[in-house]
């Protein structure tokens, strides 16, 4: 049944399905940040402290471990940006899902109005059918 609401319900459930898919792909993108975190800080582990040699293995193992510590702290902070987007979508989804909710419930009640005028006429009707056959036999009765 199509009421002055119906079209934006649709809208409002196309807009709450599309916060949807930007708090999964927000999750998405926080699972990969905590991975790739993951992974630089299994690789900082396996480097391994030159115990003699030249001092360049020595400078070139603290630029390895410099560049390590710069790609984990890039990762944390790529965590920290997924996880502030997921808020902001969580936020957003909440937003679109009572705005849907809002406008369905109007149309609910608004359908219940329809069904109920209906219901007051189709009751109006079947009594003045009921009058008009009632007439008809109590005229018919006096003929006889």
């Amino acid at each position: 049944m199509k009421t002055r609401y119906t079209s934006l319900v649709s809208v409002k459930k196309n807009m709450m399905q599309k916060s949807e898919q930007v708090l999964q792909a927000a999750n998405a993108n926080l699972n990969s940040a905590l991975i790739a975190l993951e992974i630089s800080l299994d690789e900082l582990g396996e480097l391994h402290t030159p115990k003699s040699g030249q001092i360049s293995d020595f400078l070139s193992h603290r630029s390895l471990l410099d560049s390590q510590r710069a790609v984990i702290n890039h990762n944390q902070e790529w965590v920290a940006f997924a996880r502030a987007e997921i808020g902001q979508a969580k936020e957003q989804l909440k937003l679109d899902t009572i705005e849907f909710e809002k406008f369905n419930y109007l149309e609910v009640q608004e359908i219940k109005v329809i069904l109920q005028k209906r219901k007051i006429q189709e009751a109006k009707d079947l009594d003045e059918i009921a009058l008009m056959t009632y007439d008809k036999k109590a005229n018919s009765k006096e003929t006889l």
